[in-house]
């Protein structure tokens, strides 16, 4: 439900407006979406032992699944809600690496946290168990997942300046003309840099044709605590609460159980065809809920119907992307990752130091999710969020 305006002040909003205003507003957000980090979600598969081919299906199983979604929520709530893939959560499967048991083990994983989300919006007191989590824990947990990430393209530049200076140059002067399209720029700089260095028989006619890989999924232990539970965390801390927070802000009260229910559910499907987890949008919401999308907010429902027919369109191309990458010089692919992640570094690391009295807990996690332990066969953003939650504890014992 979109808060009310007066009827003269939607009047002149309307007047202003095209009806193709929502639609563009849809598809510039969809497009925003996945050419800023497909590399991302790609290099997070590979990360975790998929071949290209099961990188390639997860990225068409994420696209196709998430953009009925967003039809299906458009469609039914008349709300701008659009449903999009986990980009924390490829960051955390290239910060975890390969598990044992392979990538059928990584799928077990990605359908417990879909299963988790499920009971988040079923289950009122996890769900508030949740939204309990301390946000300076999780923004730190992010962080420190991140870190590694984003100090790659000055590693790239470093190794290969040839390769990765155009990149972050396209990077840096189109984000201070348009910053929503500097990363789009850098990934398109990427592409040319691939096409131009790349053996001419790199690229077959089968790539450009869609394909779906199917995967059995194995339960273990050590990937549930290792990689489904901080998964699901950084999923609802990162994305499902802020996506939340956006469309309230645009005054949308959104469904929200609904929406937990039937993103987890579709995380479960996706993950059986190499995809992973599913959530509300955030940046991409922004994009579809506010003003830019259409002066009246009745009219916002469009856009994210937009976006969902465009994810459906561009989840064709999942073949070819991949390609892309198995082709790259993998430097100029981790430039473009890295510089695809600043942005949401950034506002990790503001939201970890946000309060002074939590700063030395959040610094615990960071230093921890950041320094890629292992111990006892779990990685380290789970002992990031333990030892910074432990210390956090501690000090406010200490100080009574």
């Amino acid at each position: 439900m979109a808060l009310l305006e007066s009827p003269e002040h939607a009047q002149a909003g309307l007047a202003r407006s095209s009806p193709l205003q929502p639609v563009l507003a849809g598809i510039i957000a969809a497009f925003v979406g996945f050419a800023g980090v497909f590399t991302v979600i790609l290099q997070g598969f590979i990360a975790v032992g998929a071949t290209p081919a099961q990188a390639a299906s997860g990225l068409l199983a994420i696209c196709l699944v998430q953009g009925v979604l967003s039809i299906a929520f458009s469609l039914h709530y008349k709300l701008p809600i659009s449903i999009a893939w986990s980009t924390p959560g490829s960051v955390l499967f290239a910060a975890t690496g390969l598990l044992a048991g392979g990538f059928p083990v990584a799928v077990g994983a990605f359908i417990g946290a879909g299963l988790l989300i499920v009971a988040a919006g079923l289950i009122k007191p996890f769900g508030k168990l949740v939204s309990s989590i301390p946000p300076v824990l999780a923004s730190a947990m992010l962080a420190g997942i991140l870190l590694g990430l984003c100090l790659a393209p000055a590693k790239a530049v470093a190794s290969e300046p040839g390769l990765a200076i155009p990149v972050v140059l396209a990077w840096a002067i189109v984000g201070r003309i348009k910053k929503i399209w500097a990363v789009p720029a850098a990934v398109a700089t990427a592409i040319a840099m691939i096409a131009w260095h790349a053996p001419t028989d790199g690229l077959t006619t089968a790539h450009f044709m869609p394909d779906i890989a199917f995967v059995w999924p194995q339960f273990t232990a050590q990937s549930m605590i290792s990689l489904a539970v901080p998964l699901f965390i950084v999923t609802m801390a990162a994305q499902n609460l802020p996506g939340i927070a956006v469309l309230r802000l645009n005054g949308y009260h959104p469904p929200v159980s609904a929406i937990f229910v039937a993103s987890g559910l579709g995380s479960v499907v996706t993950a059986f065809f190499c995809g992973h987890t599913l959530n509300l949008a955030a940046i991409t919401a922004a994009l579809c809920a506010g003003p830019e999308a259409h002066p009246h907010p009745g009219r916002r429902w469009i856009a994210s119907l937009s976006a969902g027919v465009t994810y459906l369109v561009l989840g064709l191309g999942a073949t070819t992307a991949a390609a892309l990458i198995a082709i790259a010089p993998p430097v100029l692919i981790q430039a473009a990752t890295g510089l695809a992640l600043f942005g949401a570094f950034g506002g990790a690391l503001a939201g970890a130091v946000a309060h002074p009295a939590d700063r030395d807990a959040a610094m615990v996690t960071f230093v921890t999710a950041a320094s890629g332990l292992s111990f006892l066969g779990v990685g380290a953003a789970f002992w990031g969020l333990i030892a910074g939650g432990a210390f956090m504890l501690l000090n406010k014992r200490w100080s009574r």
